[in-house]
């Protein structure tokens, strides 16, 4: 895609105002230049027409010669720099302007008698004035003589060349002023359009941020305008975003959890299927094999029947401890076992088994070893706990070997009690330790067949462990092996 050129919002900004402020100044010049003369003109001929009409005023009302019309008269001629001369019927002076009035006298009677005059342009001709044009190139003036019906004669004038030199003097000026207008206009609007630029493009990174999903930085702005409403709505968008995001990415890792949990199951099933077929193979195979002898008559005597029997019996019986700790291991696995977490004395519970395993332990010439604890009393599930120890146990005395030694010991350390039981005798390889805890594995298949091991037990012990969030492990020395597990102890 076609990369697009960037202008300078900052530098639209400055160009338009430039172009607008040039193109007003130009128009205004132009409107100076052709209308400014003629608008003087007309000013000076309605000031004219104005002075006319306060004297007519002042003639049909015979007041021209009272105070009040000399002032205001007067008034008019110092402010819009007007020279006048009023005459009445008998040809006598009866008002003229301080500024010259009374070299008009001469002009006036010239006009009543209708002397010629040199450098007249007739402007306007009334019913009882005439308004013109006098005066040569170097001083004009535009002039207003009439006589009214009540013999009254009168001349006004004002001067017009300082009108055209003031108009031309005002055009310069007013160019100077312009261009210097321009030029500081434009240098105010760049440093002003920053104002209005720099939020624009703080707006501008929040938005690239945010189209890599970085929603951290938040809009600041004080412009107190129309960009800070903007600016609060991309706030509340980044906002949305991220929550709309975050929430998709929680629902993504769940059904990615529920996908591997899914997997997960799948594997187990079929590695359950697999294991359960091969544990099951043997003892079912050994069944069949005697039940079929005792059905032929093989050794009719009783003695081989008694030990055909007694190996079906065995045989099953170790097919049903398998598949009741299978089933403990499936509802420990699936969550289906409920955790009933109670207070009770574990030196008493392990005590208590101890003593229930003696026959055991004396049938295989086993020293059983512990030391006098006062009670310790632990948050757990009684039930469960027992299980833990009892596979840890009977795991010790089908392992004991050597100087047949199972030593027990109980340790409090950090709001925990740790449980271990040693065995003497041939250590786990190095390579097996961390299998040891999977399902149906076993590290000596000659010797757990031997005392009709499943390779369940410390599956047990690891999914009951985790589901009471606690510790356990294993430990290699060189005469023995020592399993153990954590609870947390009751503060008294």
């Amino acid at each position: 895609m076609k990369k697009r050129k960037k202008t300078s919002i900052r530098k639209q900004f400055s160009l338009i105002f430039i172009g607008l402020m040039s193109g007003t100044i130009l128009l205004c010049w132009v409107v100076n230049a052709l209308f400014l003369v003629q608008y003087y003109m007309k000013s000076k001929e309605q000031i004219l027409y104005d002075a006319y009409e306060t004297i007519r005023a002042a003639a049909n009302s015979d007041t021209y010669g009272s105070q009040e019309f000399q002032v205001e008269l007067n008034d008019v001629c110092r402010n819009y720099n007007i020279t006048v001369c009023i005459m009445d019927a008998n040809s006598q002076i009866q008002y003229y302007s301080l500024n010259g009035g009374k070299e008009l006298e001469a002009r006036l009677i010239g006009y009543i008698f209708g002397f010629p005059m040199d450098h007249v342009s007739v402007l306007e001709q009334g019913e009882d004035y005439r308004l013109q044009q006098t005066g040569a190139a170097g001083e004009q003036y535009l002039e207003m003589y009439g006589r009214l019906n009540t013999g009254i004669s009168f001349i006004m004038r004002t001067p017009i060349e300082s009108i055209m030199e003031s108009a031309k003097i005002a055009q310069r000026f007013f160019t100077y002023v312009g261009l210097a207008g321009v030029v500081a206009g434009g240098i105010i609007m760049w440093y002003a359009s920053r104002k209005i630029t720099e939020p624009i493009l703080e707006l501008n990174n929040i938005s690239e941020r945010m189209v890599h999903l970085d929603f951290d930085v938040k809009y600041q702005g004080s412009a107190h305008n129309e960009i800070d409403l903007l600016g609060e709505n991309i706030n509340k968008l980044a906002a949305s975003l991220e929550k709309s995001i975050s929430e998709l990415k929680t629902a993504n890792n769940e059904l990615k959890k529920d996908i591997e949990k899914k997997e997960e199951i799948d594997e187990m099933r079929k590695e359950f299927l697999s294991n359960v077929s091969h544990e099951l193979k043997t003892p079912i195979a050994l069944i069949q094999g005697y039940a079929e002898g005792l059905k032929e008559g093989i050794n009719d005597d009783p003695e081989s029947r008694d030990f055909y029997c007694e190996v079906i019996m065995d045989e099953a019986a170790k097919m049903n401890n398998m598949v009741k700790k299978l089933l403990t291991l499936n509802q420990l696995e699936f969550g289906n076992d409920v955790i009933n977490m109670e207070r009770f004395d574990i030196v008493a519970l392990i005590s208590n088994y101890i003593q229930s395993a003696q026959i055991l332990t004396r049938q295989n010439e086993i020293e059983v070893r512990m030391e006098h604890y006062d009670p310790i009393y632990v948050w757990a599930d009684e039930f469960k706990t027992e299980e833990v120890f009892m596979n840890y146990f009977s795991n010790a005395v089908n392992h004991c070997s050597g100087k047949k030694v199972i030593d027990v010991r109980l340790e409090q350390k950090g709001g925990k009690v740790r449980v271990s039981v040693f065995n003497t005798g041939t250590p786990i390889p190095e390579d097996s330790i961390e299998y040891i805890w999977e399902k149906f594995y076993k590290v000596d298949k000659a010797r757990t067949r031997e005392y009709g091991g499943s390779g369940v037990g410390l599956s047990i012990v690891k999914a009951i462990m985790e589901s009471m969030n606690q510790q356990y492990g294993v430990e290699n020395y060189t005469n023995g092996v020592l399993f153990w597990f954590e609870l947390e102890t009751v503060q008294e």
